[in-house]
């Protein structure tokens, strides 16, 4: 009987050998460490982006009459105008306590949104692009 015992426990360390061999290469795989970054050109692509001028929804643009009466500048970029938009509804108090994604609109807004009552937040950067006249 007992070498029954020791023919199964040898067979059990045959089957356990290899997964204990692959267990310690990956762990020694992932302690390898990455190669450093090298920085032999002066100008990346990277810095040339930071050094240039915002473009996109940062880029200052001019900007409809109506938008231009509301923010009080005849050029301004999105971000600027979406966020001085969100300062005037929160200042005012003008989004529906029962439902937060809906704005009521006042006088000054609806200059803005079409004569809307009401303005989904969704809606309002819809709205906005028709504000920004476009330029090449």
């Amino acid at each position: 009987m007992s070498s029954t015992a020791r023919g199964f426990v040898k067979g059990c360390r045959a089957l356990m050998a290899p997964a204990k061999a692959a267990a310690s290469k990956s762990s020694s795989s992932s302690a390898a460490k990455p190669k450093p970054r090298s920085s032999s050109s002066p100008k990346s692509p990277s810095t040339a982006r930071k050094l240039s001028a915002p473009g996109g929804i940062l880029k200052v643009s001019p900007v409809s009459p109506a938008l231009h009466q509301f923010l009080g500048a005849p050029e301004a970029s999105r971000t600027d105008a979406l966020k001085k938009i969100w300062a005037y509804i929160k200042l005012h108090n003008l989004q529906n306590p029962a439902n937060k994604r809906e704005i009521n609109c006042d006088d000054k807004l609806k200059a803005i949104f079409e004569g809307k009552d009401k303005v989904g937040m969704l809606e309002i950067g819809k709205f906005l692009s028709r504000h920004f006249v476009k330029t090449s």
